[in-house]
């Protein structure tokens, strides 16, 4: 498990893209953590914790019904409960008080040749959610234990680290619009190597920036020297650009030491994307969105009232104007709806990037798309658990 945690170091502390980062981590992990068959990788946006993307060894698509049981079906252990929950990790044996048989995911499972599920939260130190991984054991398999699932809880922050640098560097290399991120990679005297087309906008913005002139902002050079010098650590600044909004920068070192690279990538401190997404789709008001942005995390009534600074009647009414301007009557509804309309598309899109060897992206669909129709929102509750089928055997 050291040695495991070490690799684990070594492979999120430079940019990847994502489906590469999953499977040389699902190498790492079948030495330290024994399971069955694949694991089922996950990102989830932090704004919501709803999932953006799947990656999983021998299932290139996940199953329609699988994503009804998710967000719509009436069962424990959903990816959201775990990765927001104290811990971050959880099994279903667990969450079935040791009995699974209570949970018709465990039934699924057991028709597929899987019986224990884990479930672990991929957050950063900084408590943001970047992603969700699922393992399995067979039947008669030795439960997961204490040091198992200490091993993985200390590798999550990692994880997340990785994954949400692996979705910038998917951005930046294969924009989707102008708020995409930029990537230059310099060498070890930090001299530019390569960039990727929206980095100049980005330089330009940064206070002593311009490309025009060759010189690097100061805040680039600092970010890579100080990955550099990091020994395989990577480096962020947060800085006020030009026009007075805030830009992040993050530092890593790339290829092997003897290489010698660093990448920088810029982006934009934005807000959260599904927030004004909301706001154009259903006409919410600042005060609508900010409730229905916490419903989305999973927040109760009482918490969102503190955090909000407002009555629970207060927080009622809102979110009684968000069900009417939705169409919707439950919480549960609600997240569904902002799922299969803003989300469901983006995971589809990047099913498909997966096989074609294209970056995943991360967050919602960027334009916003009319409310599914009711035979979307009121699916089959039910629905098999978050893994595939048993692989087939060959004869012979």
């Amino acid at each position: 498990m050291e040695r495991a945690a070490e690799r684990i170091a070594r492979l999120t502390a430079g940019p990847h893209d994502l489906a590469t980062l999953w499977h040389e981590a699902t190498d790492v992990l079948a030495g330290a953590v024994p399971h069955f068959w694949a694991p089922c990788w996950y990102t989830l946006d932090p704004a919501s914790l709803l999932m953006t993307s799947h990656v999983h060894d021998g299932m290139p698509e996940f199953p329609a019904e699988w994503l009804h049981a998710e967000y719509l079906g009436d069962d424990v252990h959903r990816l959201a409960d775990v990765t927001r929950s104290a811990t971050g990790i959880s099994t279903l044996h667990e969450a079935t008080g040791g009995d699974p048989s209570s949970s018709p995911r465990w039934h699924a499972n057991m028709e597929m040749g899987g019986d224990q599920e884990l479930i672990l939260g991929l957050r950063t130190r900084g408590g943001e959610v970047w992603g969700a991984l699922g393992l399995y054991r067979a039947p008669g398999a030795p439960v997961f234990d204490r040091a198992e699932k200490e091993f993985l809880t200390a590798v999550a922050p990692r994880l997340a680290e990785g994954a949400r640098r692996a979705l910038l560097v998917g951005e930046a290399v294969d924009p989707e619009g102008p708020e995409a991120p930029g990537l230059v990679v310099l060498d070890e005297r930090l001299e530019v190597r390569s960039t990727t087309p929206a980095v100049d906008r980005w330089l330009a913005e940064l206070p002593d920036g311009d490309p025009g002139a060759g010189r690097l902002p100061t805040a680039v050079l600092s970010v890579a020297a100080r990955a550099l010098r990091g020994g395989g650590t990577t480096a962020m600044a947060r800085v006020l650009s030009r026009g007075g909004s805030w830009l992040v920068l993050h530092g890593a070192p790339l290829g092997p030491p003897a290489d010698r690279q660093v990448a920088v990538i810029v982006e934009a401190a934005h807000p959260a994307r599904i927030l004004p997404l909301l706001m154009a789709a259903y006409g919410l008001t600042d005060r609508e969105r900010d409730v229905t942005g916490l419903v989305l995390r999973g927040r109760s009534t009482d918490r969102i009232a503190r955090e909000l600074v407002v009555s629970a009647h207060t927080v009622q009414q809102h979110l009684k104007s968000v069900f009417d301007k939705t169409g919707v009557r439950t919480r549960r509804d609600l997240v569904a709806t902002v799922f299969f309309t803003h989300y469901a598309p983006r995971f589809r899109d990047n099913e498909d990037r997966v096989v074609r060897g294209r970056p995943v992206r991360g967050g919602p669909v960027s334009a916003a798309a009319p409310p599914p129709p009711p035979a979307a929102r009121s699916a089959p509750a039910s629905g098999p658990a978050r893994r595939p089928a048993r692989p087939p055997t060959t004869a012979g």
